[in-house]
């Protein structure tokens, strides 16, 4: 059956690359978030109080996505048994189809759509993920 077929070990690499491209891509996104948080409000005083801000302000909402994808990752990659195919391609998908900005579409998309038009950092983490993540467009299901 196909959904038993273990994870080709190519596939499993790429995993790993992606995760490691979407946490410096997630550390950019903070970085421009926190620069945006300060213009309005006031500076950040430690990694304590950003950590906070990230966990909790509704600014910093929108990054949980990410997160929330690179957890999934960590989760996938973390069990003793080797993970199906089928899963770690379907965190794959799930990768391409969050790095499409949109200026209309969720909270997701029209902010990293706003930080892509900002920060040329942020334009060079994202190249990084899509580069590793290839030209397939994203599967809506």
């Amino acid at each position: 059956m196909e959904l038993e077929r273990k994870t080709q070990a190519n596939t499993i690499e790429r995993l790993q690359a992606i995760r490691e491209a979407l946490l410096r891509l997630h550390r950019v996104l903070i970085s421009h978030q926190r620069d945006l948080w300060e213009r309005t409000n006031r500076r950040i005083e430690s990694s304590y109080e950003l950590l906070n801000l990230v966990m909790h302000d509704g600014d910093f909402a929108w990054l949980h996505y990410l997160s929330e994808l690179v957890v999934q990752i960590d989760e996938l990659l973390a069990v003793d048994t080797e993970p199906l195919e089928d899963e770690a391609l379907g965190l794959l998908e799930q990768a391409r189809f969050l790095m499409i900005p949109a200026a209309s579409g969720d909270s997701f998309q029209r902010n990293y759509f706003q930080a892509l038009q900002n920060s040329p950092n942020v334009i060079l983490a994202h190249s990084d993920v899509v580069k590793l993540l290839g030209n397939r467009a994203p599967e809506i299901h």
